[in-house]
Formats: C-alpha cells, sequence, structure tokens
C-alpha cells in the first residue's frame, strides 16, 4: 500500500467515524433534529413532561422505530407522562386504531403491541381485516369473542375517533411523530436512524426540563 493509498484508508476511516457519531452528543438544532407544532397543544399532567407517540401499525418506519422506543420505555424518567396515539389520516387508518383501543381495553397493551407489529410486518398478516384479526387474537390466547366485543364497542369506536381528531388537531403529516409536552416534534423525517429519533427525544426532554425551571 503506498502512500497516498494510506492517507485515502486513514480518512475514509476518520470520515466514517465522525459520521457515526451519536447524535447524542451534539446540541440538537430547530429545523433540523425536531420541530415546533404549529400551535401547542394542551397537555394530560402539568406537572409531568408529556411525550406522545403518533403511530400507525401498517407503518414500517413505526415498526422499525417500535423495538428502541419499548426499550427506552423500560427505563423512563419519573418525570415523563408517555401515551400512544394510533394516527388516523384516513379512514383505512380507522382499523388498526381500533386494534390499539381493543387491546388497550383489555389491558393487554405492553404484551401485544409488539406482536401486532411483529404480525403484519414480519409474517405478513392482514390485520386489517376484521376477520382475519380477530383469528389471529383468538391464535394468540385472546377469546375471539372477548376482543370482537371490544373491537366493536362503543367506547373503542369514540376512541379512534377521538385520535382521527388528535391527529388533525396536531396537525400530523406522518409516522412516527413523537410530540413532547404539546410543543416539539422529533420524528425520523429529521433522524436517520431510530437510535437517531430517540437521542432527539430524550434531548428534548431535557430540553423541557430546563424550561420548566425558568421563573
Amino acid at each position: 500500500m503506498n502512500v497516498k493509498k494510506i492517507a485515502h484508508f486513514f480518512l475514509s476511516t476518520l470520515l466514517a467515524g465522525l459520521a457515526g457519531i451519536s447524535i447524542a452528543h451534539a446540541e440538537i438544532v430547530e429545523g433540523r433534529d425536531y420541530a415546533l407544532l404549529p400551535s401547542p397543544q394542551p397537555t394530560e399532567n402539568a406537572q409531568q413532561i408529556e411525550v406522545i407517540e403518533f403511530f400507525w401499525y401498517g407503518c414500517p418506519h413505526c415498526n422499525d422505530l417500535h423495538p428502541y422506543l419499548a426499550k427506552w420505555l423500560e427505563n423512563k424518567p419519573d418525570d415523563v407522562n408517555f401515551r400512544y396515539v394510533p394516527a388516523v389520516f384516513r379512514a383505512n387508518w380507522m382499523p388498526a386504531a381500533k386494534t390499539f383501543y381493543a387491546i388497550e381495553s383489555l389491558d393487554i397493551t405492553t404484551e401485544f403491541h409488539g406482536k401486532i407489529y411483529h404480525a403484519i410486518h414480519r409474517e405478513k398478516i392482514n390485520l386489517f381485516k376484521e376477520n382475519v384479526l380477530f383469528d389471529w387474537a383468538e391464535k394468540q390466547g385472546i377469546e375471539r369473542s372477548k376482543f370482537a366485543n371490544a373491537y366493536n364497542s362503543f367506547s373503542v369506536q369514540n376512541q379512534a375517533n377521538r385520535s382521527a381528531q388528535l391527529t388533525r388537531q396536531y396537525k400530523i403529516t406522518g409516522v412516527p411523530a413523537l410530540i413532547v409536552d404539546g410543543k416539539y416534534l422529533a420524528s425520523g423525517k429529521f433522524a436517520s436512524t431510530p437510535q437517531d429519533t430517540i437521542a432527539v427525544l430524550e434531548q428534548l426532554i431535557e430540553k423541557v426540563r430546563q424550561d420548566k425551571k425558568q421563573p
């Protein structure tokens, strides 16, 4: 290897290393790493920092983010209140929203949220068709009639309608979208990897903490 090739090798290695530096070690910048919501939204509890994930089970980017977000939630800060909101942009997104609220009403979100992603994206099961969804739920050990009743309940339909309203209210244009304290938006639109999205989320949470300390 001659001198020129050696120099090129080390330069390439250096650039690759710099490119791999986590965004967690750099100061986040509005417009590059996150965005301000057009209109700040009220939070459920002013004593905590609210984080909302707008998602859709059919979204491959939501599927990619899910394991990283689930891992983050295992050690979620005590001052953070987290909740999922299934986005509804159009009518064919409504079944996914109803599916989420059905598992939530049965208190099995922790166990089945990830399984739904896996079934859709890995096993290629079309869970947006009711009969397919109910068959799948039964195979997972959920009583079919119990799940179907929850899915078709007035309460779940109302919650799904509310999700559609929130999607419009927050002016969400794509998913996954992480909303921090009703003010800031972090999403895959800004970050190149799910890890970067989580890093931005953590920095936005810290930003809100500092904002709350201001008189």
